[in-house]
């Protein structure tokens, strides 16, 4: 069967014994980083020498055939660097493959960063949606957030380190200022920081420069009344950078489920202070 295994996110105590047992007896291991996969085993101090085949993001879509076939006969293990595989890490095409060749995949379950930091956050829990990583182009970026900006469900990203300025700017642009946000770094490691405030706040922080692997958890949109107020913020994010008034309120509208006019009236009376301050209207 093909076996996917979590792995520590950043303090080795938190390798699981079913973990344990695996590496010490599984013959195959299908690696994110087979260097990784090595210095884990050496770490936790278990005497095995599995055969390690590389499975990452450049080289999955072929490898996982060959690995599926290899499952027929004998367990794969699947390792990424930290945390579970397939969640923003590789593994997602070699669970599909070893499906639809009637393979059969479990899972030992164990550390994720993804839930950890919404524990820790004291946002709500009861309905969250994971995003991954937001895009590394700044007009991708706005569009992603704009789209997300009526959202009410508490919503999670992983962000790097160099990056994480601009994206707070940005989910601050989006989300509104008063957005609250917080931001989970090294988590289970000796330097663990949770960080808790709004938008602007933790984006005038995070521009001091952050290390560190880096989760945002940032609270939703709420009632209704609040929604639409989201949904401003994410038209007015796509209008700063060029779009048309109508365009925006049209591409929230369809995202969001919110009126496209009731999305527009309410931009442009969001507009009305700095147009009336004498800054010169953009088109409708």
């Amino acid at each position: 069967m093909i076996i996917l295994a979590a792995t520590p996110i950043g303090n080795l105590g938190d390798a699981s014994r079913r973990l344990i047992e695996a590496l010490a007896t599984i013959e195959v291991i299908a690696a994110e980083d087979t260097r990784t996969a090595s210095h884990l085993i050496q770490a936790l101090k278990i005497d095995a020498h599995p055969r390690l085949v590389a499975l990452h993001d450049h080289n999955e879509r072929e490898r996982s055939a060959e690995l599926v076939e290899l499952a027929r006969d004998t367990d794969v293990l699947v390792l990424s660097d930290a945390g579970m595989p397939t969640v923003s890490d590789p593994g997602y095409h070699l669970v599909q493959a070893a499906i639809a060749a009637g393979v059969r995949v479990t899972a030992l379950p164990g550390p994720s960063a993804v839930l950890t930091a919404l524990a820790l956050s004291g946002l709500p829990t009861d309905r969250f949606a994971f995003e991954g990583f937001l895009p590394r182009k700044p007009g991708e970026r706005r569009t992603r957030l704009a789209a997300l900006a009526a959202e009410q469900r508490t919503l999670i990203f992983f962000e790097s380190p160099n990056r994480l300025a601009d994206s707070l700017a940005a989910l601050a642009e989006a989300f509104g200022a008063d957005r609250p946000v917080v931001v989970a770094r090294e988590l289970t490691k000796l330097h663990e920081e949770v960080r808790r405030g709004t938008a602007a706040e933790l984006a005038a922080w995070a521009a001091g420069g952050v290390r560190g692997e880096i989760v945002i958890v940032t609270g939703g949109a709420g009632e209704v009344a609040a929604s639409l107020d989201g949904g401003v913020a994410g038209v007015l994010a796509l209008t700063a950078s060029g779009m048309r008034l109508r365009d925006a309120a049209a591409e929230v509208a369809a995202a969001t489920g919110l009126g496209r006019r009731e999305l527009y009236e309410a931009a442009l009376r969001a507009r009305a202070p700095r147009n009336a301050a004498g800054a010169q209207s953009p088109r409708p």
